[in-house]
């Protein structure tokens, strides 16, 4: 007779830790700010080219 048994705390509940270098583009407002243009410029492209 085998219980299937439910291990609530084990490390793949977790989500992984971030590196350094990942924390660091996150923090970083030069970064930031040039994925801020990038992400209006699609934006626009879309809409724009949706209003001709």
């Amino acid at each position: 007779m085998s219980k299937n048994k439910v291990k609530a705390y084990y490390d793949e509940a977790y989500p992984p830790v971030p590196s350094k270098g990942t924390l660091y583009w996150r923090k970083n407002l030069l970064w930031q700010l040039f994925r801020f243009v990038v992400l209006n410029v699609k934006i626009m492209r879309i809409v724009v080219g949706g209003h001709s």
